[in-house]
């Protein structure tokens, strides 16, 4: 069975480089039933998460696809089905030396965002980390863009988990992958596509052209950069020590907060729980350029993409009958030392995008059973990718997830954090997830642009304090 990328999807599938790997990872951190204990329940081990997930693969039959490129690039990708396909490739098993921290965790999670995937299997891998102390384990999944698109293919993380310590039952099926296309059959069909989509003619012949140019003509590179230059400094975002170019090499930071405190500030600003996100990460960012020395007055901004869902009572856990991620370009008022301040600014600011920015369906994401937000969380990626890389300084994706304790393979889920992908000279990218009434922030970063990561994961907290101060005068 041959079914050709999307054109969101291939563009994503192309955006991938060393430097940028676009894959979107969610870490979490389940603590154990004790081996032989009272519970009854047989802790999660490598092959308890290897049987899970090969039970759940029919409910997300994109992550046993792989993709083929058309020879001589005469359209889209194609998905094909893994003729080879090995699950115990995909699901892999580390450990950290007992009792393992969060601080070691965080370090190999680092690693192992910082590597793209392999573009020849299914774009898609996932690790159980053992070796946590207090008797934790952690499972981080990576799952490439180019794989959700949040309607018609989900992220893993929605079928491994359960309501309960009991996995539910799933119909099974009987696999068998379709033979693999050779080139000159995917060639064929690129053929008949085309003749039949004019359109999609002319785009790929306007390619093809555009790499002729590039390689005949140095001097077009040229102009082409200097045209962006020009741009850049008539629309681009404020210059920020956020937006180098990026290494390969990634830092990953947690943030815990309690989703009570949103909802003190909400109340006390009549605001949407996004507004108090938005104001908490802008008070962070302030004191973080602070400590770098840098002289702030009222009016310096940090752009956002804050493609953020949309919320039936403005609370994370609960999306529209008309879900949607609605992709916000917004100015965070860095410079305004006030927090009341800050709060209005971002509020007014809200309020205007919401009356004139159009969404991005989600209808599949609506009262699923075992929901979880990663399939937001890549949703919201690709809508901050639409914008010019230029007009913004990073990305801030915040989506709701269950407000319940969910279960992976019978262990109790204690913490999920989203690990985003950084995009084209993007020094950082910044994730939140509610669950079971906690807040928990994931922070992405170059690890070269980013050595003080930590000095801003602190100044979340402290920026959390001042909104709260903020609701008593």
């Amino acid at each position: 069975m041959i079914t050709r990328l999307t054109p969101q999807d291939a563009s994503f599938y192309r955006l991938e480089s060393s430097s940028n790997p676009m894959h979107i990872g969610s870490l979490a951190i389940v603590r154990n039933p004790a081996a032989g204990g009272n519970s009854g329940r047989t802790p999660l081990d490598y092959e308890g998460l290897v049987s899970l997930v090969e039970a759940r693969l029919p409910l997300v039959p994109r992550y046993r696809r792989k993709v083929r490129e058309v020879p001589f690039a005469l359209g889209r990708p194609v998905w094909v089905d893994d003729g080879q396909f090995d699950i115990t490739y995909h699901i892999r098993r580390s450990a950290l030396p007992e009792p393992g921290t969060d601080e070691q965790l965080l370090d190999l999670v680092a690693r192992l965002a910082s590597r793209p995937l392999d573009s020849t299997r299914p774009l898609w891998e996932m690790y159980l980390v053992e070796g946590l102390s207090e008797g934790r384990c952690a499972v981080f999944t990576k799952t490439h863009s180019a794989l959700v698109d949040g309607d018609g293919a989900l992220e893993i993380g929605h079928v491994i988990l359960d309501t309960s310590a009991a996995p539910r039952e799933v119909a099974g099926d009987a696999w068998i992958a379709h033979r693999e296309p050779a080139d000159v059959e995917l060639l064929l069909g690129a053929v008949l596509h085309l003749a039949t989509q004019p359109r999609e003619g002319l785009e790929v012949a306007r390619r093809h052209a555009a790499e002729a140019f590039a390689m005949v003509d140095a001097a077009g590179k040229a102009m082409a950069k200097l045209v962006s230059m020009v741009r850049a400094a008539a629309l681009g975002a404020p210059d920020s020590p956020l937006n180098i170019r990026t290494s390969r090499n990634r830092r990953v930071e947690v943030v815990r907060t309690d989703l009570e405190d949103y909802r003190k500030i909400r109340k006390r600003f009549d605001c949407s729980i996004n507004d108090v996100v938005l104001a908490v990460v802008t008070g962070a960012l302030r004191n973080w350029l602070l400590s770098r020395g840098h002289v702030l007055t009222e009016a310096d901004t940090l752009r956002a993409v804050a493609p953020m869902s949309i919320h039936a009572d403005g609370a994370p856990g609960r999306l529209k009958p008309a879900g949607e991620v609605t992709p916000l370009l917004l100015d965070l008022p860095v410079g305004e030392p006030n927090p009341v301040i800050r709060m209005e600014h971002i509020k007014h600011a809200t309020d205007g995008h919401g009356r004139h920015q159009r969404g991005v369906r989600a209808r599949t994401l609506v009262h699923m059973a075992g929901f979880a937000p990663a399939s937001l969380h890549a949703m919201s990626v690709r809508s901050a990718s639409t914008f010019a890389e230029h007009t913004f300084n990073l990305v801030i994706t915040n989506a709701p997830g269950p407000q319940q304790p969910m279960y992976i393979g019978g262990a109790r889920m204690l913490e999920m954090y989203p690990v985003s992908p950084l995009l084209r000279f993007q020094a950082l990218s910044i994730g939140l997830t509610s669950y079971d009434g906690r807040v928990f922030y994931g922070l992405t970063a170059d690890r070269d642009a980013m050595a003080d990561i930590a000095v801003l994961t602190a100044s979340v907290h402290e920026s959390m304090e001042e909104m709260l101060g903020a609701c008593v005068q």
